[in-house]
């Protein structure tokens, strides 16, 4: 079936055993695996709604392995967005991204000043003594990358939605947005009065705002 135009693709890369597949898993599905198996690649698909406009979160976990070179490139070439996936506990799996770097600035060089892209260094619930890359390391490969850096733990879902979220937020050429359903169910009743009458303070409402994307 042919993708359509309002699909947007977020893909993730990493070294076997960082953690990208746990942290879709606990994205999509609020799940965290126990049993580490091998991804070749797999899609993950979210429904999200754009005001009235429906379209779909497609995230790729892709393989861990360097094997599949022309799989890396034609997920890099539809890929919307990306999540470069390291283990705080493995510096190795920091180096290894290195490569896949390189191939999205070669493939997307015409157009890689808006796209967003995000380092991630997984598997802060780990003990102390076994981390490898201090927070401020990443934070300045991401700084000499010119990405963004966020930390993670997908077994405590520590930052996961936030993660997600905040790479739709530096997304520059389209008005999308994920908004956790659980918020807002608990602030639904406390807006409803804000939202009879005029405009909230942010502006959100005026012909100018930004389109809010809703998780269905």
């Amino acid at each position: 079936m042919p993708e359509q135009s309002n699909d947007y693709r977020v893909v993730t890369f990493g070294s076997g055993g960082v953690g990208k597949s746990s942290l879709v898993l606990r994205f999509i599905k609020g799940t965290f695996p126990t049993n580490y198996i091998p991804t070749i690649e797999d899609t993950y698909r979210q429904v999200i709604t754009c005001n009235k406009n429906i379209c779909t979160l497609q995230v790729t976990d892709t393989t861990g392995s360097h094997q599949f070179p022309a799989m890396q490139r034609l997920s890099i070439t539809k890929g919307h967005a990306f999540i470069l996936v390291y283990s705080v506990c493995s510096r190795q799996s920091l180096e290894e991204l290195r490569p896949i770097w390189q191939l999205i600035k070669e493939i997307k060089a015409e157009t890689l000043s808006s796209i967003p892209v995000m380092l991630v260094g997984n598997k802060i619930d780990e003990p102390a003594e076994l981390r490898e890359v201090t927070h401020a390391e990443g934070q300045a490969q991401a700084a000499e990358w010119s990405v963004q850096f966020m930390e993670t733990s997908a077994k405590t879902n520590h930052n996961v939605t936030e993660l997600f979220q905040e790479l739709l937020n530096m997304e520059k050429n389209r008005n999308v947005s994920l908004t956790d359903s659980k918020s807002n169910k608990k602030k639904g009743k406390s807006k409803k009065k804000e939202q009879n009458g005029s405009a909230g303070s942010s502006g959100e409402g005026s012909s100018g705002g930004k389109e809010k994307c809703q998780v269905m």
